[in-house]
């Protein structure tokens, strides 16, 4: 078998007979109008690969309608995976090979700069003789306009296909796709049949046996009529793996922690959460409450927190903002609360389907007056499982609200990891009821660290008066001048008390240089993958990745301080210098560049953008590109 690295090779080998090219990656894209199942072929897909030891890393392209018109380059969905014969950290940059199941949810995602000049199409080709004249018209059009690009495009007969075996090839066309692919790309039959029984064994075998037909329908066409074939060896994973998405590993991780109640108001990208959480959480003896508002939701958290459990709420960005008087009483009351935001597009309504890193300032500072939180951002499919284990903990020992931030790349992404094994430590022992020693302060706050026992509601002389207002340790309302400092500067050594628990993060690279890329959340991936090949191409740049963005661990001025040069990597707003309006005096910068400047007191630049897609490596590559061209 040939070795082929790159789409160039790729496409200069595909001459002559058909044969097998051995790749290191490849990334895929499954497009289709709403409800046709690209996303759930691409699942599939994502699956089998994992399966097969190869890494993994999926996306899934959500129009931002709930109902898009048909055959509209906006309203496409589906989606991307990355599939390597390595470790596979993020979605990578443009899409190798593209199975569409119209032209114009096609056009969309090459007109978006998310295909590769010479990818390669498989595009379904009824629309050709069309029975609607304009419909006829339109993708003919298209097929003219994009032949003049290098994209290798095969017009292929999915729904006569598919008719074939069914009735209706929309509801079965997703699977004889994912069967074409499988032949391209070298799958194992007998894995991809087990994959859609596992997908559909609810349904029954009505259901399983005509998928299965069309998935070897789709492989057998591919065999005998597409003149290429691709195999990406494993990546030589032994150990156990489990494959999820990011919403899927926070629902398990809830119940690994031990929490035993989720409060929360549906919201996109956060509601799947809470959904698979609702099918997995009463075997366990947990209950999910879903409220009539976001209000209510973290009301209910808050109240069963209170109780003597340690509850979760899950949202986003909007019921975020309505949320944020009860995270107010959580912090003034001293109830322990986990918050999950999984983050999108905004103001308002923003992109609710779109990624987005805009809520770290809004976590960080949204309520009024001072009220200490932690907050936390998972970096990849494995930190969301163990994030609420680690939140839960936390917000248990020091008695306060602790802020999980995911979004939506990580929440709709799937990549495989190391099987959890369950450890005792992660669930809390019982709760010592025992009598509260006579003439204890309700908040006996700790001299030196703030922190103070939890009493519980029916704990023998434990009564006190639970309030949102400013009081005393004995829980009485501040009166006197200086109770309400006391309050502040208590609940405030609890945060100081946990930043010295803190390790000082680890440089990704050397630990001096020109250039210190920083980041948080899901880009952590994405921008060392950007490091790797700044560095091959001989700069000096490193990065750093943050975990904990409130507190922030000891050291990280040190680290900045080591650099020429350190730029925030983020997925949120900041102000591009290349419009002159904008200069030292107002331009605005990236979360967490604020955070940085404003704590550090270093010139902390920032590369931010708000595409509402993920970033890719060579955008990061060509900034650093024209840094080091200056």
């Amino acid at each position: 078998m040939d070795k082929v690295e790159t789409l160039e090779e790729v496409s200069s080998a595909l001459t002559g007979e058909k044969k097998k090219i051995v790749l290191k990656e490849h990334i895929v894209e499954i497009v289709s109008d709403a409800g046709e199942g690209a996303q759930k072929a691409g699942q599939a897909f994502g699956a089998i690969s994992a399966r097969s030891g190869n890494g993994i890393w999926t996306v899934e392209i959500i129009p931002a309608e709930i109902q898009p018109p048909p055959r509209s380059k906006a309203g496409g969905s589906g989606n991307r995976i990355r599939v390597g014969s390595f470790y596979v950290t993020n979605a990578g940059d443009e899409a190798d090979l593209v199975v569409a199941f119209n032209e114009q949810a096609l056009l969309g995602r090459f007109e978006s700069d998310n295909l590769k000049p010479n990818a390669i199409i498989l595009l379904e080709n009824k629309w050709r003789e069309h029975a609607d004249p304009e419909i006829k018209k339109l993708y003919r059009d298209t097929m003219e306009e994009l032949k003049n690009t290098k994209l290798r495009i095969y017009e292929v007969p999915m729904e006569r296909e598919c008719l074939k075996i069914v009735d209706n090839a929309q509801r079965g066309k997703n699977m004889w796709a994912l069967g074409m692919l499988c032949s391209v790309y070298s799958r194992d039959m007998e894995a991809a049949r087990n994959e859609i029984r596992l997908t559909f064994a609810k349904k029954g075998e009505k259901v399983i046996k005509p998928n299965i037909d069309l998935l070897e329908a789709g492989y057998d066409w591919a065999e005998k009529n597409l003149d290429f074939k691709f195999e990406i060896p494993s990546a030589g994973i032994t150990k156990p793996q489990i494959v999820v998405n990011g919403n899927q590993a926070i629902a398990l991780g809830v119940v690994a922690s031990g929490m035993d109640v989720c409060a929360m108001y549906p919201i996109t990208p956060a509601t799947s959460a809470s959904h698979f959480l609702s099918e997995i959480f009463e075997n366990v003896g947990g209950v999910v409450h879903q409220a009539e508002d976001e209000i209510a939701a973290a009301a209910f958290a808050v109240g069963a927190s209170y109780a003597g459990k340690c509850a979760v709420t899950i949202t986003s960005g909007p019921g975020m903002s309505l949320k944020t008087e009860v995270l107010g009483l959580a912090s003034m009351a001293e109830i322990p609360l986990v918050i999950v935001d999984v983050q999108r597009g905004g103001p308002s309504t923003g992109l609710p389907t779109k990624v987005e890193q805009g809520d770290l300032l809004m976590s960080v500072f949204h309520t009024h007056g001072d009220a200490p939180k932690i907050v936390m951002a998972p970096a990849t499919i494995e930190d969301c499982f163990y994030a609420p284990i680690t939140a839960r903990k936390i917000a248990e020992t020091f008695r306060m609200p602790v802020y999980v931030l995911s979004d939506a790349n990580l929440a709709t992404g799937q990549q495989p990891f190391t099987k959890p094994e369950f450890k005792e430590e992660w669930v809390a022992p019982p709760f010592d009821q025992s009598p509260v020693p006579k003439g204890k302060a309700p908040y006996d706050w700790d001299e030196e660290t703030g922190l103070s026992k939890r009493i519980i509601p029916g704990q023998p002389n434990g009564m006190h008066t639970v309030t949102g207002l400013a009081h005393s340790n004995m829980s009485k309302v501040a009166y006197e001048p200086k109770t309400n400092q006391d309050g502040c500067d208590s609940r405030s050594k609890k945060l100081a008390a946990f930043q010295k628990t803190l390790q000082t993060p680890k440089v990704y690279g050397k630990e001096s240089g020109d250039v210190l890329l920083v980041g948080w959340g899901s880009t952590k991936g994405v921008i060392e993958e950007a490091v790797d090949a700044a560095n091959e191409k001989g700069y000096a740049v490193s990065s750093l990745h943050l975990k904990y963005l409130q507190p922030m661990a000891s050291g990280i001025k040190e680290i900045l301080q080591n650099y020429k040069k350190v730029i925030t990597i983020e997925i949120n707003y900041s102000d591009d210098r290349k419009y002159q309006i904008f200069d030292e005096n107002n331009r605005r910068y990236a979360n967490l560049a604020w955070l940085l400047r404003a704590r550090y007191l270093i010139d902390v630049d920032n590369w931010s953008n708000v595409y509402g897609q993920p970033m890719k490596p060579h955008s990061i590559l060509d900034m650093l590109n024209e840094h080091f061209a200056k």
